[in-house]
């Protein structure tokens, strides 16, 4: 990949450089050409004009006989400074006096009607061409009249330059320049161009290295962030996303650690009671109790499959909540019933329940089971002659709901993980002997799916206490689904 972001981004650049040079290139050879142009055509009229002033001077007509010798010889003059052709002309379009070696071709020729109905109407001539065929190939022409004293018109003073060459010599001179620059420029620009999207390339290269690296698992690179322009926000991103792989497969390691630990120890007991059974080496007066153990363990292995199930459908987000108007204090007195054995053994007092009703929307199924598995741990870690007290506080449109044991509690280093999958402490693995460590984790996964927040709060050796909220019931819905259900 990044061979071939770099070939693009190179060809690119230096196409663009490439292609900004040639227009670059046309647009001086055009504006050149028309300099050129443009200055010839101001340097004859300059001197045509200077030849006229000359020839209104010492003349009053223009003929063969007339453009005396000194007026030749300043024609002459200024026909070699610029390398020009001078030639004086008649009102009837015959040249009376040229400059160029006999014999003259403007001589044998006699100037168009329509040059010097232009000439006359515009009182100045300028043509890039040949001159009414005089011309082989393209001169530029100057012309300019001559009048008398009486300011009458007498005849015409011209003057041609060659085109072509002069305009090619000098067109070849700035390409040359123009050339020698852009070469040098673009050897610059290239060197700069290819470290400079090498330099941009590299991060990416080093991302793809890393990418190749988190797809064989390992998390641990990480890229350097120098700025935050984009790149710097995808290296960000892609530091974050290791971290993240790097947790879930932390997790992920830890709970495939767990499910096979969970696993094996049920199914270890129960295959050696079977196997010792079917051999013959527990006798046949313990195998009923033995039995029993398997059958404990079976259930177990089915509680742990049903809450894994469940956890399941909460985290794949498959669990539909089927929202209606719940009573909390309901709930939890049917939850206190199905454990009224457990409570009595306990001599526990409860606490917080002589109050009115408590609605919140929630589903009364999964709301049962936060209830019924809250409530189960705060009777299973209470100690003898102890209480549970249920506490209710309304904040805004939520209801904050507590449930409360006293008893050893939990300690600092044991709340962050509480609610972690499979945790256990290790004074819950001598209480609860059927608990499969996915009781709390299911509980804040149902909270959560209700768009409620669940934490702990203990003090060790005095109590400990559950507290999730969930959304207060709105009445005016749950009256009109009461009356539709009627």
């Amino acid at each position: 990949m990044q061979k071939s972001i770099f070939r693009k981004y190179f060809s690119i650049c230096t196409s663009l450089i490439l292609a900004s040079i040639l227009i670059l290139g046309i647009a001086l050879m055009l504006f050149a050409s028309q300099y050129f142009k443009t200055e010839k055509y101001d340097l004859l009229s300059s001197n045509v004009e200077k030849a006229v002033n000359i020839l209104e001077e010492s003349t009053n007509s223009i003929n063969h006989t007339s453009v005396n010798s000194i007026t030749k010889s300043f024609l002459e003059i200024l026909s070699d400074a610029i390398e020009a052709e001078f030639y004086v002309v008649g009102m009837e379009g015959r040249t009376a006096y040229c400059t160029e070696e006999y014999p003259c071709r403007h001589t044998t020729y006699i100037l168009s009607e329509e040059i010097l109905n232009r000439l006359n109407k515009n009182n100045a001539y300028r043509e890039l061409g040949n001159l009414g065929n005089i011309y082989k190939q393209n001169y530029y022409t100057v012309g300019q009249k001559v009048f008398n004293q009486q300011g009458q018109t007498i005849g015409y003073v011209f003057a041609s330059m060659k085109a072509s060459g002069p305009l090619k010599d000098f067109l070849g001179e700035i390409l040359k320049m123009f050339l020698i620059s852009s070469i040098a420029v673009l050897i610059v620009v290239t060197i700069i161009i290819y470290f400079v999207t090498h330099q941009m390339v590299k991060p990416l290269r080093e991302m793809s290295e890393a990418a190749q690296e988190f797809g064989k698992g390992d998390f641990s690179k990480r890229l350097t962030v120098d700025d935050y322009n984009e790149i710097g926000q995808l290296a960000m991103a892609l530091n974050n996303m290791a971290q993240s792989l790097s947790t879930l497969e932390t997790m992920r390691r830890s709970f495939i650690a767990n499910v096979s630990h969970e696993l094996k120890t049920p199914m270890t007991t129960i295959g050696g009671f079977i196997d010792g059974i079917l051999d013959g080496t527990i006798a046949p007066e313990k195998q009923k109790q033995y039995l029993r153990i398997v059958s404990d363990e079976v259930k177990r292995l089915a509680r742990l499959v049903r809450s894994m199930l469940n956890l399941a459908q909460v985290e794949a987000g498959e669990m539909q909540l089927n929202l209606e108007k719940v009573d909390m204090v309901d709930t939890i007195c049917q939850t206190l019933f199905s454990l009224e054995k457990q409570i009595e053994a306990k001599q526990l007092e409860v606490r917080g329940l002589d109050r009115e009703k408590v609605f919140v929307e929630a589903d009364s199924d999964l709301i049962h089971q936060v209830i019924y598995n809250l409530t189960e741990n705060a009777i299973k870690f209470s100690n003898e002659g102890g209480y549970l007290e249920f506490e209710f506080l309304k904040e805004g449109n939520r209801m904050l709901i507590g449930i409360k044991n006293s008893g050893e509690g939990l300690s600092k280093e044991e709340i962050p993980r509480v609610f972690d999958r499979f945790y256990k402490t290790d004074r819950s693995r001598g209480l609860d002997k059927n608990g499969v460590g996915l009781g709390l984790y299911i509980v804040r996964s149902i909270v959560n799916l209700h768009g409620g927040e669940i934490m702990v709060k203990s003090a060790q050796g005095e109590y400990c206490e559950f507290l999730f909220t969930l959304p207060c019931a709105k009445t005016s819905k749950f009256k009109r689904t009461n009356h539709e259900r009627t």
